[in-house]
């Protein structure tokens, strides 16, 4: 991090919000961009959030994202078929390249995700929530694809590893893109194909092949 966007981040932590701006309106035009350019790097290739990558996934996906913390992510209007609230789950994933060749497991994009915590009771609900999955990759917080699909797609891969249940609920209820890519209404709503080949390494070999195969 560099010195003023630290200074700038703890003037905003410990001083008013009158110090703030007088030491906001003392820095270059350059030198706020740099700092703004900072923060959201930090940010969103943060590995204890993932808070920004999720906005940008529900955002680019046509969704209003939703700050609850115990309802979905994002919803839009189902104007074409019911009129009712069309319900959004993200998952993002991102990787970070550094020293990605020391890493003892390379992690890879395969259009995973999970839910943590999860019950039968879970399971029920969102099978009745009206939901979609919305499945990113970022690479160094660089978006890569969107993939959405509903959540009857994985049920059957949900109901699987709730098999596992031994307590109240399952740490982590996992998926990726071998669960629901026979779905009729998978659709990619976004995808960079340029970035995705130059990463190639950081692709399951069979999803790559999808994406860059794709429409």
């Amino acid at each position: 991090m560099n010195k003023d966007l630290a200074e700038i981040i703890t003037t905003y932590a410990t001083q008013t919000h009158e110090e703030l701006a007088r030491l906001l309106l003392g820095k270059s035009k350059d030198n706020l961009i740099a700092c703004l350019n900072d923060l959201l790097t930090i940010y969103i290739n943060d590995k204890n959030s993932s808070t920004l990558r999720e906005f940008i996934t529900v955002s680019v996906a046509g969704y209003e994202h939703s700050t609850e913390k115990l309802g979905y992510n994002g919803f839009k209007q189902d104007t074409k078929i019911t009129g009712k609230p069309i319900n959004c789950e993200a998952k993002p994933k991102n990787i970070q390249s550094k020293n990605y060749e020391n890493k003892k497991n390379k992690p890879k994009l395969n259009g995973e995700g999970g839910f943590n915590d999860y019950t039968y009771k879970r399971l029920e609900k969102d099978k009745q929530a009206n939901l979609n999955l919305l499945c990113s990759g970022f690479i160094d917080g660089e978006l890569q694809y969107i993939l959405e699909f509903p959540f009857d797609a994985i049920c059957d891969r949900l109901e699987q590893e709730l098999k596992k249940l031994k307590g109240p609920y399952l740490r982590s209820a996992t998926f990726n893109f071998s669960h629901y890519k026979n779905s009729k209404e998978l659709k990619i709503v976004y995808i960079n194909k340029m970035s995705i080949e130059q990463n190639k390494r950081f692709f399951n070999k069979k999803f790559y092949q999808f994406l860059m195969e794709s429409k």
